[in-house]
């Protein structure tokens, strides 16, 4: 009975490899996603961008580390509501201190500073957010806070 070793031109044999995605059905993409829960820093605010379409901007911080040195993660996100959705009207009605569940996709920008610094910056777009604890303009906790959520289509 031969022996099971492997013989040279075996091993020298082109190998094929074929990634499977066999976790999702959706088409690869080259998009960076990132999942975020954090707290308002401030009330979100809402610009109009040079085409007209209105852009809610709000930035949330996050907390990591040991209680006795713990370091925030300060986070930009911009959300493109559409007209007159409610989400537009959900994000505007959030207060300082709301905590939310943030999904988006990232990019990093890099730009000169006023004093000639070169900076990065990692820039979100809102795709899904949930509201985890609603709070009013005065950080109070608000009746029936959290629960609610808005999808951008």
């Amino acid at each position: 009975m031969p022996a099971l070793r492997p013989t040279l031109s075996s091993l020298l044999r082109p190998c094929t490899f074929t990634p499977l995605r066999t976790f999702t059905t959706t088409t690869p993409t080259r998009l960076a996603k990132i999942s975020i829960v954090g707290r308002l820093a401030a009330e979100p605010e809402i610009t109009p961008t040079s085409s007209g379409q209105d852009v809610v901007r709000y930035t949330l911080g996050t907390s990591h580390g040991p209680r006795d040195n713990r370091q925030t993660s300060w986070w930009r996100v911009s959300a493109f509501p559409g007209e007159g959705g409610p989400l537009k009207d959900t994000l505007l009605g959030l207060g300082k201190g709301s905590m939310l569940y943030l999904e988006g996709s990232c990019k990093m920008d890099k730009f000169t500073d006023k004093e000639g610094n070169e900076r990065s910056a990692m820039n979100i777009v809102q795709r899904h957010v949930e509201i985890l604890d609603k709070r009013d303009s005065n950080g109070e906790r608000m009746s029936g806070g959290g629960g609610g959520s808005g999808d951008e289509s």
